[in-house]
């Protein structure tokens, strides 16, 4: 690299290293695109009152240490053009290419356009970023480029200014750079940000780190010497290096250990790089016989790689004064991967190419990012998902075959359910915890065994949004009931007033559209279709619609005052979310219902003899309709059944065995020790209906260990 006294990088920099690795015609369109973006940026200054001309050359020079290819090049020199000067994306794609214009084109910001705040342009503008990348990951990594010099340079910032750039880049860019594995990039751009964001606290341990490090030299300068004496003793050739943690790794560990700088004893460590596997492995042996290993600090990810692609063994020991060391153990294709991540393996090309590990899973998860832009409409939302799928933490667990899944640390079943695919989680019903039932909301650990249980009548639950954790799947179930349930409802509402005005003799299809309409806003209504979803979700009433819309029939003025008795609605099981059953009851096909149309919930069916449905009939009897189960009805339908049961070694697998025996799903149990041996087992089972359930029952009455079945 070559700046010139001011530190400002000039063109030469930048072709000395594009030269390494391209051809003399490549460099000859690299400078025209650096003439093009000279001209366009004539005139123009940056804060720090360089030529603008400065920057995107110094982003090229980032790029070209990278070693991205020709068109990544021109479009780091020409990525502001279009932004700052006027320059169209027609003439981009007529000078340079289209490949050149599509990428300055995912660059540019959409500040032409007006949003309703800053957040919300600066969230479409990330949204644009993102699914470019999606589609071609050169776009990200000359945006991280682009970043990097940013930060460099945010002192000309005014603080207010350089403080919001700053929680930008901790919160967006450096958790991508992790995500892509370009670790170095990721360490300076959180050190610069943190400098900036909070330049006190980074003065403060800036200064207590410089004093810890003297303090501690004698004794890291120990530990290295023994090590380098004793792996090549073991026959194991490496290089050691002494490594330090970042200033805001430092402070991280701070704020979320809740401990003061002198608690953060792990500060230093070492980085261990060998020829081959095997190594990385007798390495460990080696420092675990030199030095006391810390319990608990051992971590593999040679055999679990993180989802960015790192490999590392991680491990802690006590060294010399009880000083606790940390060591990285790798390969030197690991470190190489360590630290410039996706960017050494060229994706972008990979059509032509056999896909690596790290390939794969950095393509799933750009693909993961297309499909959430493509169920999320709102960009502060679709920001958000991401943001949740940056985080660096994974859990890794198998599928029934053995194949492992990386997800987000905290995420859960249905989390897991939906990275396999949309319909699965769509379709889920219950799960299996390494061979044991449990609740969609269990959260994942490393090494579980998950089982997915589908059913295809099922849809997703709106709960569900409660406890899902990555983007995909919130992205997924969100646009599920923006669409489906919407739909639902529509046509639940829409069956609800035809019957209303057929019960008042009125035919809704022979109706004059106009008279329809009116009726529609006369109840506040800005369409019929929101009419009919209102009904649907229980937010108006089927018979004072009908009323309203009859009081539009001059023949019939007074037919909405005599409103005689309608049919019932017919439940068939598969309304989705537009029709729910309450856990006060569980109503199963087969049982005497009735349906409460309650406020924002749609048609809610009760058990006749439900207590708390007789209740609240009382209080608003005007919102209860008749209805029936239709003659065919399809689904799973909860149902919960207390079982007193004498305790004895397996009773409980013999009563769950007889249950599957049954084809009773079991989606919840809990027990309770009573006096005189015996126990209360509460099971929520799935079944079809009443005679599915009669035959559950009948299954468990042939157990000797049951006592009672109570149907709760």
């Amino acid at each position: 690299m070559a700046p010139d006294e001011r530190g400002i990088v000039s063109l030469t920099s930048v072709l000395k290293l594009a030269q390494t690795y391209l051809g003399e015609d490549d460099l000859k369109r690299i400078r025209e695109a650096y003439r093009f973006s000279d001209i366009a940026h004539l005139g123009q200054t940056r804060k720090s009152g360089e030529p603008y001309i400065s920057h995107p050359t110094a982003v090229a020079e980032t790029c070209a240490n990278w070693k991205l290819d020709t068109e990544s090049l021109m479009a780091a020199l020409l990525h502001d053009v279009m932004e700052d000067s006027g320059a169209t994306k027609q003439e981009l794609k007529e000078q340079f290419g289209v490949q050149v214009a599509e990428l300055v084109d995912g660059l540019s910001k959409l500040d032409k356009l007006e949003y309703a705040s800053r957040e919300v342009a600066q969230a479409e503008s990330f949204r644009k970023m993102l699914l470019a990348m999606a589609r071609d990951v050169r776009v990200i990594l000359i945006k991280l480029a682009d970043r990097l010099h940013n930060m460099r340079t945010l002192g000309a910032m005014e603080p207010s200014k350089a403080k919001r750039i700053a929680t930008e880049t901790l919160e967006i860019y450096a958790p991508i750079a992790s995500r892509l594995g370009l670790y170095k990039l990721y360490r300076e751009l959180q050190d610069l940000a943190f400098k900036a964001a909070h330049p006190m606290r980074y003065r403060v341990l800036h200064k207590a780190l410089m004093a810890a490090r003297g303090n501690r030299r004698e004794v890291l300068g120990r530990i290295l010497d023994t090590v380098r004496k004793n792996l090549p003793e073991a026959g194991i050739e490496a290089e050691v290096f002494g490594r330090e943690k970042t200033l805001y790794g430092v402070f991280r560990k701070m704020r979320e250990k809740k401990c003061s700088f002198s608690d953060v004893l792990d500060i230093y460590g070492f980085r261990v790089v060998v020829q081959s596997i095997p190594q990385c492995y007798l390495t460990l042996g080696v420092l675990h016989s030199t030095f006391k290993p810390i319990p608990g600090r051992f971590k593999d990810f040679v055999g679990l790689p993180k989802v960015n692609g790192y490999q590392s063994l991680h491990t802690a020991v006590v060294g010399p004064f009880g000083t606790p060391v940390e060591f990285q153990i790798r390969t030197r294709e690991m470190a190489r991967t360590a630290e410039e991540g996706i960017a050494a393996h060229w994706l972008y090309k990979a059509e032509k190419e056999t896909f690596t590990d790290l390939q794969k899973r950095t393509h799933q998860w750009l693909q993961s990012l297309l499909e959430i832009g493509q169920q999320t409409s709102d960009s502060l939302e679709f920001i958000e998902n991401v943001k949740v799928d940056l985080f660096p933490d994974a859990v890794y667990v198998f599928t029934p075959k053995g194949q492992i899944r990386a997800l987000p640390r905290g995420a859960t079943i249905i989390d897991y359910a939906y990275s396999i695919h949309t319909d699965v989680g769509d379709q889920t019903i219950a799960a299996k915890l390494n061979g044991q039932n449990v609740p969609l909301r269990q959260e994942l650990r490393s090494g579980d065994v998950v089982e997915i249980i589908t059913d295809p009548a099922s849809r997703p639950n709106p709960a569900w949004l409660s406890f899902a954790k990555t983007g995909k799947a919130r992205a997924e179930i969100r646009h599920y009931l923006r669409t489906i349930t919407s739909q639902e409802s529509i046509e639940l509402g829409k069956r609800l007033l035809e019957q209303s005005l057929a019960a008042m003799r009125i035919d809704a299809a022979s109706l004059d559209p106009g008279v329809m309409e009116r009726g529609a806003r006369d109840t506040g209504a800005h369409s019929m279709a929101q009419l009919y979803q209102d009904i649907g979700l229980g937010k108006s009433l089927a018979p004072v619609a009908a009323r309203t819309i009859a009081l539009q029939l001059a023949s019939k003025p007074a037919a909405a005052m005599l409103l005689p008795r309608m049919a019932p609605i017919l439940i068939h099981g598969n309304e989705g979310s537009a029709v729910t059953y309450p856990p006060c009851c569980n109503p199963l096909p087969g049982d005497a219902v009735t349906g409460h149309l309650r406020g924002g919930h749609g048609l809610v069916v009760h058990r006749q003899d439900c207590t708390q449905a007789r209740h609240q009939r009382s209080r608003d009897a005007e919102r209860w309709v008749d209805v029936e189960w239709s003659e065919e009805v399809s689904g799973q339908f909860r149902c919960e059944l207390e079982l007193l049961v004498v305790e004895s070694r397996g009773a409980l697998a013999r009563v769950a065995a007889q249950l599957a025996k049954a084809d009773a799903n079991i989606v919840h149990l809990s027990l309770e020790e009573n006096p005189q041996d015996t126990a209360s087992m509460r099971f929520a089972i799935q079944v079809r209906d009443r005679q599915h359930l009669a035959l559950v029952m009948r299954e468990l009455r042939k157990l000797s260990d049951v006592r009672r079945i109570v149907r709760k």
